[in-house]
């Protein structure tokens, strides 16, 4: 970036910053901080661990929320500052900071500018992903484990903290299923756009003729249920089942029957706990993530509603959302939104940033 562009540039990446502070609407998120922080502060606020854990937890992302806005204002007045510095001293190497500066807040900003577009009903909450093996055999089980640990690849390297709920070992290898938790603000809102059916094409590593072979698997994406959401299931519309916990190959993982099976009688929804070590537990986690399931559901038949009183009958995702090739050419892309990227290997370790905000955007541009 030339010298002279940098005032146009940096007005610019104001005039950006200012849409996203209003968006974000700063001034709620200072009273926010505000009222948290009085409750906080409350002597006896550690009385309920659970709810004093739920308030500072708050508050320390609406303070995030709040930094992130006025550190690139901090950042723009700071390259400002340099620009002066540089042309009263006649320091020619400090105009190459600014330029590489103005392009890491540019990037920042970019990425925050996407992060604003999150303000669906439950984008702010934790997520419960599950995963499930598709058509494919051998070649779909070891898929879903390829994409769980993408994933929890991804939300590593974000920082994110992840909990393993369930997981049902195929025979010979890989996952039947897995469900898992991440937890961050804004995970559900983020990793909804990788809801889909997703497929890999490769040389299989099962198949001794070395042949190429196509297999699929679903990954869904619920909202972390909250206690306010005020999700009540009948009794007797619940079946619960226990039976022992197993791991890899049926290795019994204990000698109790705690793992727990609930299924929702009038919808058909089953879910499945194992990985916690009581019986208790696993019926609390099983439930949380049948309650989450059970809010996704009412949330899309009163959107399929309103659609279907607009006469809007077009779906919103297809049936296969994105292609993971290894062979004959390395590619993985995404089919709604286009966005590619030939390094499959950094993908499948969690190099998912490109994929989601491309996805985010679309979402948004889709729904306008």
């Amino acid at each position: 970036m030339a010298e002279h562009e940098f005032p146009a540039h940096i007005a610019q990446l104001r005039k950006t910053l200012a849409s996203i502070a209003a968006v974000s609407d700063v001034d709620q998120i200072k009273a926010d901080i505000a009222e948290l922080s009085e409750q906080a502060g409350q002597p006896n606020l550690w009385d309920d661990p659970e709810q004093a854990q739920k308030i500072t937890s708050a508050l320390s992302h609406r303070q995030s929320d709040l930094e992130r806005i006025t550190s690139l204002e901090a950042r723009l007045d700071d390259v400002e500052a340099m620009i002066e510095l540089a042309e009263e001293e006649g320091a020619p190497e400090l105009l190459s900071e600014v330029g590489t500066e103005l392009e890491a807040i540019a990037k920042t900003m970019d990425d925050l500018e996407v992060f604003t577009l999150l303000s669906g009903d439950y984008d702010e909450r934790d997520a419960v992903v599950t995963i499930r093996s598709g058509a494919g055999g051998v070649e779909a089980a070891d898929f879903t484990e390829m994409l769980m640990r993408m994933y929890l690849r991804w939300a590593e390297s974000r920082g994110y903290a992840t909990k393993v709920l369930d997981t049902h070992y195929a025979e010979e290898a890989g996952l039947k299923s897995v469900t898992f938790e991440v937890n961050a603000p804004y995970a559900y809102g983020t990793l909804s756009v990788e809801a889909g059916t997703h497929r890999l094409v490769r040389i299989s590593p099962f198949d001794n003729a070395g042949r190429r072979h196509t297999s699929f698997a679903a990954v869904e994406v619920v909202p972390l249920i909250e206690e306010t959401d005020h999700i009540e299931i009948p009794e007797n519309e619940i079946k619960v089942d226990v039976f022992r916990s197993s791991g890899p190959g049926g290795q019994s993982v204990n000698t109790t029957d705690s793992a727990v099976r609930m299924t929702h009688i009038p919808t058909g929804i089953v879910v499945s706990m194992q990985n916690e070590k009581s019986q208790i537990q696993n019926r609390a986690a099983a439930l949380r993530v049948l309650q989450s399931r059970l809010l996704l559901l009412k949330k899309e038949q009163e959107e399929a509603e309103k659609k279907a009183l607009a006469g809007d009958i077009k779906a919103s995702w297809g049936d296969q959302m994105r292609s993971y090739v290894l062979n004959p050419y390395q590619m993985v892309k995404d089919l709604r939104t286009n966005y590619e990227s030939g390094n499959t290997k950094a993908v499948l370790d969690g190099d998912l940033d490109g994929f989601v905000e491309a996805g985010i955007r679309w979402r948004a541009a889709d729904n306008a």
